[in-house]
């Protein structure tokens, strides 16, 4: 499925569709160049799981932990991170092997992930728009049906 998003809000807006189809166990990868609206995408996740902290890029921490309820949501951010054995480090197994529902920003970085989890993955790319709008993004979703 593609969408076109004209701002941040909305961006926010197809990531809570998203948030309503998700399962506990799938993982979103989510990919795009810096500045696409991966973080905000994923907030709007988060609000249909009905989590309600403030949520943030993990860059530096490599995982944010959320939940409401019974509902975790595990928050990877993979840019500063190279190999698979990068990830195995912070145990990555460990944490996929919980009741979560996982989003991995720049999963690309760590083509490995594709191939091991593949059978639970929705892809989401959020490609920049600047020739035609500074805010104007297409996301590309497959993996799942909204």
């Amino acid at each position: 499925m593609q969408f076109v998003s004209d701002s941040e809000l909305q961006t926010e807006e197809y990531g809570r569709m998203l948030g309503l189809s998700v399962k506990c166990g799938d993982i979103i990868c989510l990919d795009g160049n810096l500045g696409a609206g991966k973080t905000h995408f994923t907030k709007g996740i988060a609000k249909a799981l009905g989590i309600g902290d403030v949520i943030t890029s993990p860059t530096f921490t490599i995982v944010n932990e959320y939940r409401s309820g019974s509902i975790l949501l595990l928050h990877f951010d993979l840019y500063r991170l190279e190999t698979f054995d990068d990830l195995e480090n912070i145990g990555f197994d460990e944490y996929l092997d919980q009741d979560a529902i996982s989003v991995i920003e720049w999963s690309n970085n760590i083509p490995d992930i594709h191939a091991i989890y593949s059978s639970r993955i929705i892809r989401v790319n959020i490609l920049r728009c600047d020739d035609i709008s500074p805010t104007r993004r297409i996301i590309n979703i497959d993996g799942v049906d909204l």
